[in-house]
């Protein structure tokens, strides 16, 4: 004899294995998107982005152009999602690399050294942000507001620790992280674009940062 009960545990069962599929592709998908990101940077540390097509990045992921349009719309969505996790992780590691007890202008220097130092590493990408964002329209005005946003809170929450305000040091204000922010982005495209090494400029940018955030600023 059948019962509604035995109706109610093949639907759990089937619910579960269902979920369980469903999991599994959403990790797949997020697996075939970073290992296209991967290959969309490499082709761009090599090629410039340019000259970075689908057909480049699919056969560097050793994917198919299907899995490819299924992870993004278009070769600009990958670039947006490549630039935002890279802004990402640049937050988090200028983050990490300041040290809270340290004296007030040691952890500006840390900070803004952090910047240079991740910039430098990632040298294609920097130009990437110079020259070919501009041209994604729309999408270019999001990532910029979306990346401007992460410092600006990121320098904020620096700035705002017991062990400034004991200095003295008033919390940046986003009037100020913007100067600073947008100081260190425009000194970084204007020397790359010129064929400078960002090293050389690193005194001046330390020196600068730190004068804005003085207390007697």
């Amino acid at each position: 004899m059948l019962t509604t009960e035995g109706f109610g545990v093949g639907a759990r069962t089937s619910a579960r294995r269902d979920a369980d599929a469903a999991s599994t592709n959403g990790s797949d998908a997020g697996s075939h998107a970073q290992r296209l990101l991967a290959a969309m940077s490499e082709s761009i540390a090599e090629h410039g982005y340019a000259h970075t097509t689908v057909a480049e990045i699919v056969r560097r992921a050793r994917a198919s152009r299907r899995t490819f349009y299924e992870c993004f719309p278009d070769r600009e969505a990958a670039l947006v999602a490549l630039l935002t996790e890279a802004n990402e992780q640049m937050v988090q590691a200028i983050s990490a690399a300041v040290d809270p007890g340290a004296p007030w202008d040691r952890q500006v220097r840390q900070a803004v050294e952090a910047w240079i130092d991740r910039a430098e590493t990632q040298p294609a990408l920097t130009v990437t942000w110079i020259r070919d964002v501009p041209s994604l329209g729309a999408a270019a005005r999001s990532l910029q507001r979306h990346a401007m946003q992460g410092f600006i809170d990121m320098v904020r929450a620096l700035s705002s620790t017991p062990e400034l305000r004991a200095a003295g040091i008033e919390p940046v204000s986003r009037v100020q992280a913007i100067m600073l922010i947008g100081g260190l982005r425009e000194l970084t495209a204007i020397t790359v674009e010129a064929g400078g090494r960002l090293r050389d400029v690193a005194e001046d940018a330390v020196q600068s940062a730190i004068a804005l955030v003085r207390p007697d600023f």
